[in-house]
């Protein structure tokens, strides 16, 4: 029964669209709560939020896809709650499908990896994707870069927002797809050093790797949230094969509004989304 209970509060995380989408206008994308079968012994399947464009074409998409997860409390807000904007926007100006994942057992990386494998799984299979971005935030660093190691047809780059350094040796393995780092300096809860240790475990050599420490922020990132979710925009667009459509002007708008709103705005979508839970703190 408790399981169960739990269980129930997963399928109500939200919010399903960033609160600022009335406000400024935008059309969002078709998105839905969705519960994803995953091929493990466990005998339930894990809880997420789709987004998908209103129209969808396989070419127009390069057959691509993203996943997104959070921290060891599970959650589908993401750091600074920039995950159902991210969604959006990918479905809105891309045209791509993502997946905002909440795991079935959060802070284990055996079941977590299964779940995001399945994800990618359920994209292939929905939307015939073959190329894939996850991004990770927290613990989230884990299960990215674990698959991210045994799938490199499937896993095109990995960006993660302030990544643990436990169970992420799957970094070693990602050259020569792209990786892209950000941590805050004032992070209480992961060092800012556990970036610059991803960063040399990616290794030198072919592939493009990219640091970025935010001066005076903490563990969400919650004082650069939009030069954040910018910036994994952009790299999700390049590693995904959209780097001529960051030129165009509406693109370039549309990635780069705020639809999250205030600090404390994002910080109560964070704890909508269960994201501040399982010891993730600011």
């Amino acid at each position: 029964m408790a399981a169960a209970a739990e269980h129930m509060k997963l399928d109500t995380a939200g919010p399903i669209h960033p609160p600022g989408v009335d406000k400024a206008a935008v059309k969002p994308s078709v998105a839905r709560r969705i519960r994803i079968k995953v091929l493990d012994p466990l005998d339930h399947e894990a809880p997420a939020i789709l987004h998908e464009p209103r129209s969808y074409n396989a070419k127009q998409a390069n057959q691509a896809g993203v996943i997104m997860v959070s921290g060891a409390g599970g959650g589908v807000s993401g750091p600074a709650g920039i995950y159902p904007s991210l969604a959006d926007k990918l479905a809105l100006t891309l045209s791509v499908p993502s997946i905002r994942l909440n795991y079935r057992k959060p802070a284990q990386t055996d079941y977590c990896t299964a779940d995001v494998r399945a994800c990618i799984d359920y994209l292939s299979s929905q939307y015939t994707t073959t190329r894939v971005v996850l991004v990770g935030w927290s613990f989230g660093g884990s299960p990215c870069f674990t698959v991210a190691a045994t799938d490199p047809e499937r896993v095109m780059g990995v960006a993660t927002i302030a990544s643990q350094t436990a169970k992420t040796d799957g970094i070693r393995r990602l050259r020569p797809r792209p990786v892209l780092l950000m941590h805050g300096s004032e992070d209480t809860c992961l060092s800012p050093s556990c970036a610059e240790i991803l960063y040399d475990a990616y290794g030198a050599g072919p592939g493009k790797r990219e640091l970025k420490i935010f001066e005076g922020d903490d563990h969400g990132l919650t004082n650069n949230a939009v030069q954040v979710e910018k910036m994994v925009f952009d790299f999700i667009a390049k590693t995904l094969g959209f780097d001529a459509m960051l030129d165009d002007d509406y693109i370039g708008q549309q990635a780069s509004r705020d639809l999250a709103g205030s600090k404390d705005e994002r910080i109560a979508e964070m704890k909508a989304g269960h994201d501040l839970e399982g010891g993730e703190r600011l």
